[in-house]
């Protein structure tokens, strides 16, 4: 048996990844209240909005009042997406402990989407990485369709290792390793972590996953089972891939949660309030939570 790790660091991307492709307009003072309540149950990584234009992304273009509402905890890190200088400043305006840039594996979504090679992709990040860390930023990297496309369809474990080093050049200080459109297993998992290993430490990689083909919770535990103890998660499974057909959204906090406490494995977070956040922040949406645990525990306290 793989000796797990004793403790696990949760990042909530619910406030941003979650809620950035919903069609209705998602009120300031919900998503304020969202964090707040997350950081109350004890994340101690929240990715809170993105710095982006609100042509393109309506949704954030609330960013700024939203960072500055925010209730910030001690030791909580707050983080911000921030796809170029102008994003940057916004985000050092509006004291982010961390920002994030992102690049994809696959060429073909990164020359569908924004029409240039990934190495062209990362590149544009250089700038804003340096002046991040000389203003003393952390920055994280997000490798997306690390192990499928949309449009090309499986990716390669070298690709990701690619993007790695690409990141690490341009002073990338983690490396986050995303199954986008959720059609992982284990195994391709973790030969996509070991490609990133290649040129990061095991502290300074993590997963994100998306649960679309169910796979979500078993990658995770291929993850552990290799020592990596970092993992985006979204409360009430908030979020998805636009551009992929089916894709559900980000696996649920409350999901990966049940997992962790069965394995006896700390997170310093309190279960039975992120089940209470994801069923509120559901409420207002207008559907169920795509947390089947969190639904299992809610159901179980109602009756």
């Amino acid at each position: 048996m793989a000796v797990l790790p004793s403790k696990v660091t949760l990042v909530d991307v619910g406030p941003r990844d979650g809620l950035q492709n919903e069609k209705q307009t998602i009120a300031a003072e919900v998503k304020v209240e969202l964090v707040d309540r997350l950081t109350d149950a004890g994340l101690r990584n929240i990715e809170v909005t993105s710095f982006v234009s609100p042509k393109w992304v309506p949704q954030m273009a609330d960013a700024a009042e939203v960072m500055a509402r925010i209730r910030r905890g001690p030791g909580v890190v707050y983080s911000v997406l921030t796809p170029n200088m102008k994003g940057f400043e916004g985000a050092l305006a509006a004291r982010a402990d961390e920002i994030v840039v992102f690049g994809a594996a696959s060429e073909a979504f990164s020359q569908k989407n924004i029409n240039c090679s990934i190495a062209e992709s990362i590149e544009r990040f250089r700038p804003v990485a340096e002046a991040a860390r000389a203003h003393g930023i952390r920055v994280r990297g997000a490798i997306s369709c690390a192990m499928g496309c949309p449009y090309q369809g499986e990716v390669k474990p070298e690709a990701v290792g690619y993007v790695a080093k690409l990141m690490k050049d341009i002073g990338v200080q983690h490396c986050g390793v995303a199954d986008t459109i959720g059609v992982a297993t284990p195994r391709a998992t973790q030969a996509a972590m070991q490609a990133a290993l290649k040129h990061y430490e095991l502290a300074d990689v993590s997963g994100h996953f998306h649960d679309t083909y169910g796979q979500a919770i078993g990658n995770i535990y291929a993850c552990l089972e290799m020592g990596i103890s970092t993992f985006d998660t979204s409360v009430a499974g908030l979020g998805g891939c636009p551009y992929a057909k089916g894709a559900t959204g980000n696996v649920a906090t409350e999901d990966v949660l049940y997992l962790l406490q069965g394995l006896g494995i700390a997170t310093g977070i309190d279960l039975a309030r992120v089940v209470a956040i994801g069923q509120w922040v559901s409420g207002i949406l207008g559907r169920k939570a795509f947390a089947r645990a969190g639904n299992a525990i809610a159901a179980k306290l109602a009756a």
